[in-house]
């Protein structure tokens, strides 16, 4: 396999150069961000599997970043935070983020949730499946493509929304918990997990429902969880 790099962008040099160490220590090729402008401007001439965004940073912040890259691109992005209220993560996660780490952090923990996004998006449809391509009613996911469609139109997805997708079309009818869900995609115990992966479904169904409060895909049963419909 490639090496695979990791971007880190942060305008502060000290935790740049900290987590560049770690992550170099793992094996995978670092290049940093001092701000938002100098990340996307980076991922034009550079390729890069995954991106530690931080969301305080000059000239262009994490949220509109992360918001500008997910207009072209799907690849992991863990954002960073010293704020630690929930509505900061729900506001990250909503825009793109698949994961959110709270400053200060062990640095051990943020490899493991890199290691982790990347395996996702790197091994996508892994889970139990036989062939390709899965299809209910009109919505096609092709896991060797990494693609999904409505009605042969093409919808762009993170890695984590793609993930969550595919579990829960691979099993028509089944109904996931929060917790289930959580365990099998982002695949670490479930702690906390109802805002997040509410905040992934509520996504989407924004991008495969025709109506997404009235949805034809992916549907909520009351205090259990969420299933695909057959």
């Amino acid at each position: 396999m490639e090496q695979l790099t990791v971007m880190v962008a942060d305008d502060d040099q000290e935790i740049r150069e900290g987590i560049g160490i770690y992550l170099k220590n793992e094996g995978f090729l670092v290049v940093g961000a001092a701000d938002g402008q100098e990340a996307l401007d980076l991922l034009e001439t550079t390729q890069v599997h995954l991106v530690i965004m931080d969301i305080m940073m000059p000239k262009l912040d994490g949220i509109h970043s992360t918001f500008k890259i997910r207009e072209k691109r799907n690849i992991p992005i863990i954002m960073l935070s010293a704020r630690s209220e929930d509505s900061d993560k729900i506001h990250g996660l909503s825009i793109g983020a698949d994961d959110y780490v709270t400053k200060p952090f062990h640095p051990m923990e943020l490899m493991a949730r890199v290691k982790s996004q990347l395996r996702r998006y790197v091994t996508l449809g892994d889970y139990e499946q036989s062939g390709h391509t899965l299809e209910i009613d009109g919505l096609r996911l092709d896991s060797e493509s990494k693609t999904v469609a409505v009605d042969g139109a093409e919808i762009r997805m993170t890695p984590t929304e793609f993930n969550i997708t595919e579990l829960l079309m691979q099993h028509p009818g089944r109904v996931f918990s929060i917790g289930e869900i959580y365990e099998r995609v982002w695949r670490e115990p479930a702690y906390n997990a109802e805002n997040i992966v509410a905040v992934h479904i509520r996504k989407i169904r924004e991008k495969i429902e025709a109506d997404p409060k009235n949805p034809r895909y992916v549907k909520v049963v009351w205090g259990i969880g969420y299933k695909m419909e057959k």
